[in-house]
């Protein structure tokens, strides 16, 4: 049987330990004086943050999403073998196993999701979901490339993408409630498009695709900011204002991020490079993830989250660190870049316990279905 519930705990639970490992060696990284288990610690910081943890956690999503609507059979559980490698994967990457095992796991995880992604596009032939399977198969190049030994930076490039076309998916998915216009969906495509040729040239001719890349992520985020349902449940109290405020801000973050790629993309090291991607995995990705979590944690694991006020604490924090980190990367000020990146985990970790807490208490009554997914 394909688990159900807290059944599924064992998969986000290797997704939350990549969480840990991948924010222990990114501070490694920083240049705070942490031990080590095994050498290859924080060169993994990337590999376990994408794969590692998103990859798993949105690869549970999508399986329980297919599992739950789909007939019932023998081989119905098989969506749940993609987190479950990429799990794999990540805690064989935290132990130092030897060899390419750890990235073939989180690759045919990745594999995994395209395929989850290929059969849902056959029960709903829709734009949202080609551009999410479009996603899932920029995190199979990025893998792919990491796998062959291509330098980090280039295979963060399709991963970066990954979550970008992920999330506007997503996010393109619900702005149906708004009937979107002919241009409208015209500037979506273009958006996508750009980002889309930025990734491929960045395989011939890493900086102009670099470029390119942040160019089209400027107008992703320029188009999410216009035209994403947010703008309209921002007005609404509680849960719903909340997650609005989540994504309207993690819009801004991966703007700026856009913002600092078009300007400074081919660099592979230092702190602009630094600062670019951290606008976009943290400001933008983590603030998604902080919005949706009390939406996320039900579906998946069937324990009720309930919205607490002290959930701004995390968001405030997380927005406040990462602006720190970036005054430091930008201005060359080490101690800022330095205690940013400090504040950044904390920030992550107020959430987790945040979280943790919520699920004791009780359950508040449902919002109507739009307030709830904002």
């Amino acid at each position: 049987m394909a688990p159900a519930g807290k059944g599924r705990l064992p998969l986000l639970f290797m997704g939350m330990v990549a969480l840990l490992a991948a924010m222990w060696a990114g501070l490694i990284r920083l240049g705070w004086s942490l031990p080590t288990w095994q050498p290859g610690l924080p060169i993994s910081h990337g590999p376990l943050m994408i794969s590692g943890f998103l990859g798993t956690v949105i690869g549970l999503e999508r399986a329980v999403a297919l599992v739950t609507t789909g007939k019932p059979g023998p081989w119905r559980w098989w969506p749940y073998l993609a987190p479950l490698s990429t799990g794999l994967g990540g805690l064989l990457l935290i132990i130092g196993l030897p060899g390419a095992i750890g990235p073939l796991l989180m690759t045919l995880g990745a594999f995994g999701v395209v395929l989850i992604f290929v059969a849902v596009i056959r029960r709903r032939p829709e734009l949202s979901i080609a551009v999410m399977e479009t996603g899932a198969i920029a995190w199979l190049v990025g893998n792919i490339l990491w796998l062959a030994g291509r330098p980090i930076p280039v295979a963060v490039l399709w991963w970066v993408g990954f979550l970008v076309l992920t999330i506007a998916g997503e996010r393109l998915e619900l702005s149906r409630l708004r009937r979107l216009s002919r241009w409208g969906y015209a500037s979506f495509l273009a958006s996508i498009a750009i980002l889309l040729i930025g990734l491929v040239v960045s395989g011939i001719r890493f900086a102009p695709g670099a470029h390119l890349s942040g160019l089209g992520m400027l107008a992703i985020a320029i188009w999410l900011l216009r035209y994403d349902i947010a703008r309209r449940t921002i007005r609404r109290p509680g849960q719903s204002r909340f997650i609005a405020i989540s994504l309207l801000s993690g819009y801004v973050w991966l703007g700026i991020g856009g913002l600092i790629g078009l300007l400074i993309g081919g660099m592979t090291a230092g702190p602009q490079y630094d600062a670019m991607l951290h606008a976009v995995l943290l400001g933008f990705v983590m603030a998604m993830i902080f919005g949706h979590a009390p939406i996320i944690f039900p579906a998946l694991l069937g324990i009720p989250v309930t919205f607490q006020r002290s959930f701004y604490a995390h968001l405030i924090l997380l927005h406040l660190s990462l602006l720190i980190r970036l005054v430091g990367d930008l201005a060359f000020w080490w101690p800022g870049r330095r205690w940013g990146g400090l504040l950044n985990v904390i920030a992550v970790l107020l959430f987790l316990g945040n979280t943790i807490r919520s699920t004791t208490r009780q359950a508040a009554p449902r919002e109507p279905a739009s307030d709830v997914r904002a």
